[in-house]
């Protein structure tokens, strides 16, 4: 039925429609009202065309899908080559659908230079996209370079009070972070062709072909590894964030716009994880290994300071800000656990955080529409005055928290059956972190929504309307159908994390095949017999 997909250029459509809007919005049209629908309307048809990626998506096919290839700039072996294999195909869909939710929660809280507003948006949308669709390094870091524009903009438009700040030290660090990224990929450039210093080169034609770098992983020196490692932990633990290089996270959540910390939660955060699992595991394994305890140790203090942190919030968002922190400590324990439970848990626990995290920012947008404060204080009681808006904000509060039957048990869960796999007292930090989640969230629904109404401005204020249902009951649904069916997502990512452990770690591949190789020894001997 969806064989039709693989004969056109799927990927290039959806990464370049949301541009294509851009530029019409940009040269032909004027009226805010209109610009606010045409942009919204390129989102949800970009997120439509999208859908038929996850029926296409052959599980048992080969590793990249829905290829592209075209020659580019062929004097430094550099191509224009699109594919997606199944971690960066659920990135996708959940970008192309933030995306439609993020434009529909702005209509009501950009009231200013609308037309920059929505341009800026569409042109971040394809900027993500390219990053989880490149198959080429220097393709890769074209888009990475790209979706950094437009959230600085954002944030130092449509920002808070500290609008300034927070945006140009979110530039600064994420620009840092690039930087040494790419000296890590000229790195690995030249050792694959000419050579690098005191380490002679394999031979090989020019390419930033990201595959061919998968290849020769075993032929790169342990020290060569370990220096690109570092550079490379740099500039993806900057995205995560990882601990101690979280600082502009808070900053940059609580002074965007709506619609940029969901972007920014759901999808830019994930480039960092994205990074570990595409790059750094598959092409320096040897440099994993090595910093292996340093890694987790890192996630671990992650996990367990960012909900210390976030307990002592006075402000919603910066609470949720903080959340992503231990959030995304947990992601990291489980890429590092290098074997398939802890590696599928963080992949699917990166689309639960979109989810949840985005939909707590969309939540905390819209009480500030209506009150103009995130202080916890000046809330209490609101769950009278707006039941509707209350049970949504539960149903995602036991998201974050990770309650059975919702999204956020199933990538926890999993999680941690890889860390207490790889070594038991990984997954005992692990639980805490979960404990301290639980503590921080409870304690804030119970201050805002429950107690007395004491605070006369929070008297009558209105409940959901239709619009705002509509980009926050698809979320729910969402999350729970990851809780309780959570299987197609799993198919999907069988293949791609099989190649990775096999990458980073042979010997576990080759220690959980052996029971399956005895076994079929022991029937083909009583066939025999």
């Amino acid at each position: 039925m969806f064989d039709w997909v693989h004969g056109i250029p799927i990927l290039s459509i959806i990464c370049y429609l949301p541009l294509l809007g851009a530029l019409f919005v940009v040269f032909f049209m004027k009226n805010a009202t209109s610009i606010r629908n045409f942009a919204t309307l390129v989102a949800a048809v970009d997120f439509v065309i999208s859908i038929p990626l996850w029926f296409a998506f052959d599980r048992q096919g080969d590793l990249f899908q829905f290829r592209e290839s075209a020659a580019w700039i062929e004097a430094i072996g550099a191509r224009y080559e699109f594919g997606v294999d199944g971690i960066a195909l659920l990135l996708v869909l959940l970008t192309t659908f933030l995306g439609v939710l993020a434009f529909l929660s702005s209509w009501t809280a950009i009231q200013t230079r609308e037309k920059e507003y929505y341009i800026f948006l569409l042109l971040l949308q394809t900027g993500m996209m390219g990053v989880f669709m490149a198959m080429d390094f220097f393709l890769f870091y074209v888009f990475w370079e790209v979706m950094l524009v437009p959230m600085y903009f954002l944030i130092g438009i449509w920002g808070g009070p500290r609008k300034l700040y927070a945006a140009i030290k979110f530039f600064l660090y994420t620009l840092v972070g690039s930087v040494l990224m790419l000296l890590g990929i000229l790195a690995l450039y030249f050792y694959n062709s000419s050579g690098l210093f005191g380490w002679g080169g394999l031979g090989n034609p020019k390419s930033f072909f990201i595959p061919q770098f998968h290849e020769i992983s075993g032929a790169i020196p342990p020290d060569l590894q370990f220096w690109v490692f570092i550079v490379f932990f740099v500039g993806f633990a900057i995205k995560v964030p990882m601990f101690p290089f979280h600082t502009w996270l808070p900053d940059a959540h609580v002074e965007a716009p709506t619609a940029g910390s969901v972007i920014l939660a759901g999808v830019l955060l994930k480039m960092g994880t994205y990074g570990f699992v595409r790059f750094s595991l598959p092409i320096l394994p040897d440099a994993t290994i090595q910093l292996l305890p340093w890694m987790v140790g890192l996630s671990i203090i992650g996990i367990i300071y960012g909900a210390l942190v976030a307990m002592a919030q006075k402000d919603i968002k910066k609470l949720v800000a903080y959340s992503s922190v231990s959030h995304l400590g947990f992601v990291m324990l489980g890429l590092f656990a290098l074997n398939p439970a802890g590696i599928n848990g963080s992949v699917l626990q990166m689309i639960n955080h979109g989810l949840s995290t985005g939909a707590l920012f969309l939540l905390v947008g819209v009480i500030y529409e209506r009150r103009h404060t995130r202080l916890i204080a000046e809330y209490g009681g609101i769950s009278s005055e707006m039941p509707v808006f209350a049970t949504v904000f539960l149903i995602i509060t036991m998201s974050s928290i990770g309650l059975p039957v919702l999204n956020g048990f199933i990538g926890e869960f999993t999680i941690l059956v890889g860390a207490f796999n790889r070594v038991w007292w990984w997954g005992l930090a692990g639980v805490i972190g979960i404990v301290l989640g639980a503590a921080y969230m409870l304690w804030m629904y119970q201050r805002v929504f429950f107690g007395p109404l004491s605070n006369p401005e929070n008297k009558d204020l209105p409940d959901l309307n239709r619009r705002e249902l509509l980009y926050l009951m698809p979320i729910v649904v969402l999350c729970f159908w990851i809780g309780l069916y959570p299987k197609p997502f799993f198919e999907i990512l069988e293949k791609p994390v099989d190649y990775v452990v096999r990458q980073v770690d042979p010997e576990y591949a080759r220690a959980a095949e052996l029971p399956a190789v005895l076994q079929k020894a022991k029937q083909v001997a009583e066939i025999e017999d």
